[in-house]
Order: structure tokens, then C-alpha cells, then sequence
């Protein structure tokens, strides 16, 4: 009767504890000797590596069950330990029960009354569907109460308290007890008493978590491998079963032949040691069990928890096949929606093309090709690695029985080809935090070691070309790789769930290329023009303008050419966008507003807040009005551009960029000085006591609030100083005006003054004892002695000063640090709780039973990717920007 069709439905769990009994019932062999292979390098009988545990070499069978290595799942034997011995993993338990259980009768010391109530109480748990905590506080509460008792209810006898010395050793009125009057004294616990430790009769025993047998796991579990010198090299378990054994063995023969109690203690107290070890190598209160190298042995359970545990590293993820590492690099060229693979990657990971009636001629054709097939002119061309029959027998392609083969090959077969051009892959970088941290490109095979992709998604994938590594994943069916094309390419991505804008767009050296372009609108000869150009695939040329019987071009019409008809937009540009009140530099019309007019840009200066990532207004409007394709294509058009701008024009920083006058120094300097006194005032004031306490603040926090109130303006009005000065011929104030990197704060602490350091929002206070650092007198409140550097990166710090700027750095490192590792636990934690849920399509948040979470997605069934700026997008809804003109 076949039973390959009938549903399998898991009904209940139950946990249990091994009895010696069913130990040695399920065990095959008693190991009695801590050797494992005789000279011959032959398993030894009764030994660790006992042929009735399993076999792990090739040529010999399973004592047990006959099979050889790829059959026998390997099989249990067990130690007789002399002594019994405390597991570690139940010594809580064991605590709660010497605590809760009278010494001398064994029963639980709670009156017939509480025995009577407690009962009914927890009878009335359903302990299946409730809530593993609550049944956890019903129990201590009743333990307690049992605990605090010192008479017992049902014999009188006195139970002292039993006091825990971590990790296995417990003491009554400061006496050790021993391993084997714990047992003695768990034994004598009914098991009508048992429901109020938790336990179910039926499958555990109190006195079961004293150990008097011990489990050897398979062979399997632990195998030996054999060293290049041709020496054995054991498993780490299996290392500490031969401590285990010995440590026995010795503990029998001299509590047999009568040795001191003393030498009889000490073995014993060893013997627990390897069995607490054997279990948990890092069990706070004793050392870790090493090898002779130093290393700590990876026992049971360091093999199971932790991120390289069986659990985390084997089960939830895995290595997988398919999938290529190497170190990224830039390529402007390439679209947003591909990625650049080498050769010797693209010939390795391969795709299963099914044979049938329509492609059977092509297969046959590159099987032909053979591994490593090139065009005439030397360029790659996909070959194949393997044929697959459909009886599941794999055929290694080469290229001397290519041909064969190729006639071989048959529909039903299935062809692993090699990678082309076009191909759909994942590609991710670590720690992947949100959805576009893996995203669907299309291959284009390139020379070099390198993945390659372009600029402008480093920002979703957090990359930057400084070393970073990259995974690549071929995906091996039709449906995934349509699944792929659709929801995962990355024009699908181009809105971020987080915020509903775009988190792809021009970065850096592409958005001051653009500055450059636009800002007043610059000329460009025809030969400049043709050149930034050449890099676009372009169909409409911009109208030139004649000067001197030469064509010239604005820098504006260039821009307007990456630019799809039918765009109409208002809007302030980087410097403005964030100011809800008059902007600074309004009073520069071409700092203010863009303005662009059916695909045409009019006024203003194209920069971060028209193309970059996080803003992005033009990428945004794109992608709304004409779909992610067009948004992809003006991504890569952007980025094109700045490359051919750039490629002729160049642009370049250095040190030069922050010199300043004389005169301007000087002014720096005084304005220092002047603050100097006026701190060196305030603290006089203090110090005498006529300053005034601000409202709900000390007189120290005033005086604090009052100097870092000097230091900050003074900073400031050296910035401005530094950056009169400094105009938009400086490339620095290009790239912080534009919003391409830094800001002009970063620029004023290199040409003006670096400023008041802070730890944790206030001057610096600790070092020396009433005093920063030896420099300084006690008790100096003054500017310098609290952290205040006058100087600036341009001029160079002096010691003191660059000590001081080092304290201030140290709280940003250790604050990235913790906060990476407290955010990478949050959001695990996270996923795995949310792990289970699902949108139906009503918009309802549920879990796997069916149980509502959310009545509405988010609480308002919004998806932030499909709204503007949080806000539900009406289909029917036409829009109307600042001019006017409809959208």
C-alpha cells in the first residue's frame, strides 16, 4: 500500500527527558576505552569510534545496520559514568526543587489546602495554547511560596536553605552536596507533586537531570578527518568524551580500591568539569576547555546557538550554489538596471535552459560551442558546462566531447549554459536592512576581476569603491526571473518605501557637473558641445546661438536634451528647498527657482535638489508621470552627462581651495580673541557670583549655556568671514552650494576655525583630577582648557588642541559602533517577529491563522512607494504645479 499521496499534518510536539534506561536502550554500544583507531588505523571495539556508531570511511559498514557511509544515519552509544554528575543545562531546576522539596519526605512544602487549590489552578492552563510565560510566573509563585518555608507540612522535618555556587555546585547550611545525594534526594519526589516543577510524569523524572549515563552521539556527528601529513585529526566532542571516559575511569578504580576521600573529591570535581564543558564550553564561573594550541573547543552547545551555530548558519541561511562574491568598482556607463560581471564568473554560475521543440536547433548549437567559445574578433560568447539527462545523470562538458553531445542532446534534456548578455541576477550587498539592499539587474560580461555597476545606486545599496564586496545570484526558473524582471529591477526601486521618494539619483561629481552646466547658464563652443554630448544617445539637438559666425550652445539647452517632453516644474533649488521664510540667497534669482516648461529648462541651477537621491524632484516627477523606464533612462542620461562635462572641462579640490587673505585671517583672530575675553568674563562673573541663572537651570548649566552660545557664534561669523572670500570659482564651495558633498560649515573649520569640541552635547570636563589635562591649571573654566580650538585645519592644530579634537571624534566611533550592533539585533528581532504576516487583499495585516493585526496596512493602507509624500494619490486626481500647467 503506497503512502506517498497521504497528507502529513505534525499534531503536537512533546518535550522529554532521557532516562538511563531509554539511554541505554537506544544506545548500540557501551564505550568503555578512550581510544579511537589501532595501528592499522582499524575503529576499536567498545572505543569512540566503534563501527556499531556508524562508519564515516569509505569501504567499511555500519556494525548496526549493515550500510555503508552514504546509508547508515549513524547510531547512539553510551558511558557508564562512576559518579553521578549535574547537568548543567537543568541547574536551575535542580535549585527550585532542593528549594521547594522537603529533604527528608521529598514532598512538595505545601499544605493538603494549597496542594488542593494550586492544582485546580494549574489544571484549569490550557497548556497548549497559553502563553509559555504566564504558565512560567503561575509556577515560581507557587515555588516560592513552598521555597520561604523551613518546617515541612507533611513530616515536620527542617529543610535549610540550599545555596547555589555557580556553576554546578550546591551547599546546604555551608556543606557541599554531593552529585549523588541531590539524586538520592530528587528520587524521593512523588510524582503526584511533579505538575508544580512543570514536569509531566510520563516523560520526566526529577532525578533524570542528575546524570548516571551518558548519550555518545554518531559518528557522523563528530568525525574525525585525516591531515595532509596523513595523521588523524579528532572532533572537538570527541576530544572531550576521551576526558570523559578517563576521568571516569580513574574516579572507579580508586573509589574501588578504597583512595582518600580527598583524591575521590577532586576526580569527581574533574569528571563534572568535562561533562559541564562537554555540554556548554562557555558556562560563566569556570575556564573554558582548550586545545594544546589555546583554542577553546566548540562543544555541544556552541555548535547550536549564535550566528555560526547549526541554527543561524546551517538552517535559517546557508552558502548556496549559483551565487559569486568579488570586490565592486564604478562604471558610469552602464545603465542603472545592469550590472558588469568578469568572464571567469560568467562562465562559471550557468542557467538550466529546458530543451523542447523551438529551441532544440539553438541548444544544439551551443552545446557545439563547447566551455570556452569566443567570437572571430575574440569577444565572449555563452558556451555550455552541463547536460542534465532526464533521469537526472549530470554530463561534464568539454570541449573535446562538445560535438558528441550536441547530436546527444534530446528534448526533455536539460542544457546549464553559461551566462549571457540580458540575463536577469540578484544583486545585494551586506547587511542587506531594507528592500533595496537586493535588487534585479541584467548581466553585461566585462573584462576584469570586478562586479561593476553605475553610480547612481550606490546610495540603496550603502556602496561605496573603497573595498566593498558584492553578492551576485543567478536565478534558475522561468518564474523567478520573471518575478525578477518585474518587481525586482531596479527602475522598480527608483521610490523608497520609507519616505515615497527617490533613493536613486545623481550623486557627487554628477551633481556639480550639472551645477557647472546650468548655474547662469553658461556657453559652450560646438566642439565642447559635441563632446558632452557624444556620451548621450540623443535625438533632438538644442536651437545654437551665433556669436562671431561660431555656434555656441546653453549650458541649460544641454541639460534640456536628457529632459522628456511634457515636464512642467516649479521648484526651489538646494539651497532654498528646506526654508519655509525668505532663503539667503534669494536674493540670487538663479539660486532660488528652477523652472522647466514642457521639457525645457528656463531659470535656475540644476543640483542635489533636482536629481540626487533622498530629493530628486525632477527623478520623482519622471517616475510618476511617465513610468520607471523613463525615470531609469534619464538616471543614466544624468549620469553620462556629468561623466561628459566632466571628461572635457575637469574638475579638481586641493589644499589652495581654503586660502584665505591675510586681512582675513587677522579679522578671524580678533573676533577669536574677543571671545576669549568675554568667556574669560563670564566665568569671573561666576566665580564671584553675579551671574544670573537662566529659568529652571543652574548657575553652572547658565555659565555652560552661555560659553557654548560664544563659541558657537564665533565659529560662525569665522565662517562667514572664510566664505566672503571664498566665491563659486572655489571648487569646494561648488561641491557644498550644489549639495554634491560637504557642507559650507566643513569648509569654514578648514579655512576659518575648527571650534568648541563636546562630549555629549557639552564642553569637555573629564581627564585629570578637577582639570582636562596637565596644561592647564585646576579648576580652569577658561575657553582652551575646555575644548575650544581657535585654530584651523588649513593652519594646523596645536597639541593640545588636536588631543582635544580627538576626544570629540572618539564619541562619534564609539557611537557608530553601538549603534550599529543595537540596530542590527532591533531589526532582527524584528523580522523575525513580523516573519509570519501577510497583506490580504483587503488590506489587512494578518498572521498565519488567520488572526487580524492590522484592520489596515499601516494603520491607514497607504503604500508609501504608490504616495506623495505619505499621502494617498487619487488616480483620478489631476494635479496643477506653481505655474499652472496641467501634469
Amino acid at each position: 500500500m503506497s503512502f506517498n499521496n497521504v497528507s502529513k499534518r505534525i499534531e503536537k510536539i512533546k518535550f522529554a527527558l532521557l532516562s538511563p534506561e531509554e539511554i541505554r536502550k537506544m544506545s548500540q554500544v557501551r564505550v568503555i576505552t578512550p581510544d579511537t583507531y589501532d595501528d592499522d588505523g582499524y575503529p576499536i571495539e567498545k572505543g569512540l569510534m566503534d563501527l556499531h556508531m556508524g562508519v564515516i570511511e569509505p569501504g567499511l559498514k555500519c556494525a548496526t545496520c549493515g550500510g555503508r557511509v552514504d546509508e547508515c544515519p549513524g547510531h547512539f552509544g553510551h558511558i557508564e559514568l562512576a559518579m553521578p554528575v549535574v547537568h548543567i543545562g537543568f541547574v536551575k531546576e535542580i535549585k527550585n526543587m532542593l528549594d521547594s522539596a522537603c529533604k527528608s519526605c521529598g514532598r512538595i512544602k505545601l499544605t493538603d489546602e494549597e496542594i488542593e487549590t494550586y492544582k485546580k489552578q494549574l489544571s484549569a492552563i490550557n497548556y497548549e495554547t497559553e502563553d509559555p510565560e504566564i504558565i512560567d510566573l503561575t509556577l515560581k509563585k507557587i515555588l516560592d511560596v513552598a521555597a520561604q518555608r523551613v518546617k515541612c507540612p507533611h513530616c515536620g522535618a527542617d529543610s535549610p536553605k540550599v545555596i547555589l555556587d555557580k556553576p554546578t555546585t550546591f551547599r546546604e547550611g555551608g556543606i557541599k552536596i554531593t552529585p549523588k545525594e541531590i539524586r538520592e534526594r530528587l528520587e524521593k519526589i512523588p510524582d503526584d507533586d511533579l505538575i508544580f516543577y512543570g514536569l509531566n510524569k510520563d516523560a520526566a523524572r526529577p532525578e533524570w537531570m542528575v546524570l548516571t549515563v551518558l548519550p555518545v552521539p554518531p559518528i557522523d556527528v563528530r568525525p574525525s578527518i585525516t591531515l595532509e601529513t596523513g595523521e588523524r585529526s579528532e572532533d572537538d566532542l570527541t576530544h572531550k568524551l576521551v576526558d570523559i571516559i578517563r576521568i571516569s575511569q580513574r574516579l572507579r578504580e580508586s573509589r574501588d580500591n578504597g583512595s582518600p576521600q580527598l583524591i575521590i573529591e577532586d576526580l569527581w570535581d574533574l569528571l563534572q568539569y568535562h561533562i559541564t564543558t562537554y555540554f556548554d564550553n562557555q558556562t560563566a564561573g569556570i575556564p573554558p576547555a582548550r586545545h594544546r594550541s589555546g583554542r577553546a573547543l566548540k562543544t555541544l552547545v556552541q555548535r547550536l546557538k549564535g550566528k555560526e551555530g547549526r541554527f543561524r548558519a546551517n538552517l535559517s541561511g546557508k552558502r548556496v550554489n549559483f551565487s559569486s562574491r568579488t570586490v565592486i568598482s564604478p562604471e558610469p556607463f552602464l545603465s542603472i538596471n545592469e550590472v558588469g560581471i568578469p568572464e571567469i564568473a560568467a562562465r562559471e554560475l550557468t542557467v538550466p535552459v529546458i530543451i523542447n521543440s523551438f529551441n532544440i536547433d539553438k541548444m544544439k548549437e551551443w552545446i557545439k560551442r563547447g566551455t570556452s567559445p569566443r567570437t572571430p574578433d575574440g569577444k565572449y560568447i555563452a558556451g555550455v558546462n552541463y547536460l542534465i539527462r532526464p533521469d537526472g545523470r549530470r554530463i561534464k562538458i568539454t570541449d573535446q566531447n562538445a560535438e558528441i553531445n550536441s547530436e546527444r542532446a534530446d528534448i526533455g534534456w536539460t542544457v546549464e549554459r553559461q551566462m549571457t548578455e540580458g540575463d536577469i541576477v540578484l544583486f545585494n550587498r551586506q547587511p542587506s536592512l531594507h528592500r533595496m539592499s537586493m535588487m534585479a539587474h541584467t548581466v553585461r560580461v566585462l573584462p576584469g576581476m570586478t562586479f561593476r555597476f553605475n553610480l547612481a545606486v550606490c546610495t540603496p545599496y550603502n556602496a561605496d569603491f573603497d573595498g566593498d564586496e558584492m553578492n551576485l545570484h543567478v536565478i534558475q526558473s522561468e518564474e523567478a526571473r520573471a518575478e525578477a524582471r518585474i518587481i525586482m529591477k531596479v527602475q522598480e526601486q527608483i521610490l523608497s518605501p520609507r519616505f515615497g521618494g527617490p533613493i536613486i539619483g545623481a550623486i557627487h561629481d554628477h551633481i556639480t557637473a550639472l551645477f557647472l552646466l546650468t548655474h547662469n547658464n553658461p556657453l559652450f563652443s560646438e566642439e565642447e558641445f559635441i563632446h558632452i554630448t557624444s556620451y548621450l544617445n540623443i535625438d533632438k539637438m538644442p536651437d545654437p546661438v551665433i556669436k562671431d559666425g561660431k555656434k555656441y550652445y546653453h549650458g541649460r539647452d544641454i541639460f534640456s536634451l536628457i529632459l522628456p517632453e511634457g515636464i512642467n516644474m516649479k521648484f526651489k533649488s538646494h539651497l532654498c528647498a528646506g526654508s519655509k521664510d525668505k532663503c539667503e540667497y534669494e536674493n540670487d534669482p538663479e539660486d532660488t527657482y528652477v523652472v522647466i516648461t514642457n521639457g525645457k529648462l528656463i531659470h535656475g541651477t540644476i543640483d542635489d535638489e533636482a536629481v540626487g537621491p533622498f530629493s530628486g524632484v525632477i527623478v520623482d516627477r519622471i517616475f510618476r508621470k511617465f513610468g520607471p523606464d523613463a525615470a531609469a533612462k534619464f538616471v543614466d542620461n544624468v549620469t553620462r552627462l556629468a561623466v561628459g562635462f566632466l571628461s572635457f572641462n575637469g574638475f579638481s579640490t586641493g589644499i589652495k581651495d581654503y586660502d584665505i587673505p591675510a586681512d582675513a585671517i587677522a579679522r578671524i583672530e580678533e573676533i577669536s580673541n574677543e571671545t576669549i575675553e568675554k568667556i574669560d568674563k563670564l566665568v569671573e562673573a561666576f566665580r564671584a557670583g553675579q551671574l544670573q541663572p537662566m529659568p529652571g537651570r543652574s548657575i553652572e548649566d547658565t555659565l555652560e549655556v552661555e560659553i557654548l552660545g560664544e563659541t558657537g557664534s564665533v565659529r560662525d561669523e569665522s565662517g562667514k568671514i572664510a566664505s566672503s572670500y571664498l566665491g563659486l570659482n572655489d571648487p569646494s564651495v561648488i561641491m557644498a552650494r550644489s549639495g554634491a558633498r560637504a557642507k559650507m560649515l566643513n569648509i569654514a573649520e578648514v579655512a576659518g576655525m575648527v571650534g568648541q569640541q563636546s562630549v555629549r552635547g557639552g564642553r569637555l570636563n573629564r581627564g585629570y583630577a578637577n582639570r582636562t589635562l596637565p596644561h592647564f591649571k585646576e579648576n580652569d573654566l577658561g575657553a582652551y582648557a575646555r575644548g575650544f580650538i581657535k585654530s584651523s585645519y588649513r593652519a594646523g592644530l596645536s597639541p593640545t588642541e588636536y588631543f582635544f579634537h580627538s576626544i570629540g571624534g572618539r564619541e562619534g566611533l564609539v557611537d557608530i559602533a553601538v549603534r550599529t550592533s543595537r540596530s542590527g539585533y532591533m531589526q532582527r528581532r524584528l523580522i523575525n517577529a513580523f516573519e509570519d504576516l501577510k497583506v490580504d487583499p483587503e488590506r489587512r495585516v494578518e498572521d498565519t491563522v488567520g488572526s487580524i493585526v492590522q484592520f489596515k496596512y499601516g494603520e491607514d493602507g497607504i503604500d508609501p512607494t504608490r504616495s506623495d509624500e505619505g499621502k494617498t494619490i487619487d488616480i483620478d486626481y489631476i494635479a496643477y504645479d506653481e505655474l499652472g500647467d496641467e501634469q
